[in-house]
């Protein structure tokens, strides 16, 4: 069984805060990859759902890859998905060939992008779903764990060692993390590159200009269009899912995953969720007390390109139709004056700003299995 001892987080985000901080807490060293290494302190404190409060000692920090990344035994992105591809490129020449490479976040493409990068045989794991939601208090310095997950799952490239990381993750994030049989069962997620691109259209698609009374909130108003909108386009998820030879139920319909049975009862398990309470819509106050749509934020810039995209694009290389999916897609895409689908094919003049498997020659099933 391998045995880590350093890790290094790359990314400063609220998931870089507490994984950070966990890792630290159960006794383990943690160096800090970040753009903004000035506003970082060594101490970070995490409180989280319960009221325990976490504390973490970071030893390195820098945005120079080579003070950071050659001690590191494994390195963990906690990156959006736009920064992922950049970050790669600058640690490869830092890394040990034992090095074990992974992210918090594998839907907006993290594998195809580290062996393009990387090249074949590096060791490269992700998990399926993120191991925390959270949120930053005091950028560099204090965040909040709004709620932990009861399983974490892991999957990985042929050449990582996914029983030793589960071990390792068990005890250094507190949960349960277990391995999958297919780096795709990690990849593929009906989280956020569904979740949030349906809730957005089911939202605001029937409504007429960008400026509203008040900050919509994003799951405790949650409404029954919203769910019908992500029932379909999880179904035709499934339908993808169906033709990949990989174990589909480890990547349950998002109404089993939320214990639901249609609908409405999906619409209240939303609304009920604890970790979900308070979190917004992220939109712009205006000067006469209203407020605009930010089209920048995370729920566009990255959930579409590197979430919703790489999900059209292999229901294309399975010739799969996915007509729910491709409203949300042709909607938001014009909301964020970005082309992406044309006539249901990623020709648009944007797609090379996303994850989508044409981007990195990924051309046919078998290229994909055998990453």
């Amino acid at each position: 069984m391998q045995t880590y001892q350093t890790i290094c987080i790359c990314g400063g985000g609220s998931l870089g805060h507490t994984v950070a901080a966990s890792i630290s807490h159960n006794g383990y060293h943690v160096n800090l990859l970040t753009g903004h290494p000035s506003r970082w302190s060594h101490h970070i404190e995490v409180t989280d759902c319960n009221g325990q409060l976490i504390k973490g000692e970071i030893s390195l920090i820098s945005n120079n890859p080579e003070e950071v990344i050659p001690s590191a035994d494994i390195v963990l992105f906690c990156l959006p998905g736009y920064l992922i591809q950049s970050t790669l490129r600058t640690i490869a020449a830092f890394l040990r060939p034992d090095t074990e490479v992974g992210s918090v976040v594998c839907s907006s493409g993290f594998f195809w992008m580290a062996q393009h990068e990387l090249g074949n045989g590096k060791k490269l794991f992700g998990f399926q779903r993120v191991p925390f939601i959270s949120r930053v208090t005091q950028y560099g310095a204090k965040a909040a764990l709004k709620g932990y997950k009861s399983l974490l799952k892991i999957g990985g490239s042929r050449n990582s060692d996914l029983q030793s990381l589960s071990a390792f993750f068990t005890q250094a994030l507190n949960t349960p993390t277990v391995a999958l049989s297919h780096y795709l069962e990690a990849t593929l997620t009906n989280s956020n590159p569904i979740l949030h691109p349906a809730r957005i259209y089911g939202m605001l698609s029937d409504r007429t200009g960008d400026l509203y009374d008040r900050e919509y909130l994003f799951y405790e108003e949650w409404d029954e269009k919203s769910s019908d909108i992500l029932i379909q386009c999880d179904n035709e998820f499934q339908q993808i899912l169906s033709k990949l030879p990989i174990h589909q139920d480890e990547i349950p319909c998002l109404l089993d995953y939320y214990e639901s049975a249609d609908a409405p009862s999906l619409t209240q398990k939303i609304r009920s969720i604890q970790a979900f309470k308070g979190i917004k819509m992220n939109m712009i106050p205006q000067n006469d007390g209203q407020f605009a749509v930010d089209y920048s934020n995370r729920y566009f810039t990255e959930d579409i390109p590197y979430g919703l995209l790489i999900i059209k694009s292999l229901g294309i290389l399975l010739e799969l139709p996915t007509p729910m999916i491709d409203k949300v897609i042709y909607w938001t895409q014009m909301k964020m004056n970005k082309s992406y689908l044309i006539n249901g094919q990623l020709t648009g003049t944007d797609i090379k700003e996303s994850g989508v498997l044409s981007n990195y020659q990924i051309h046919s099933i078998t290229h994909l299995l055998n990453l």
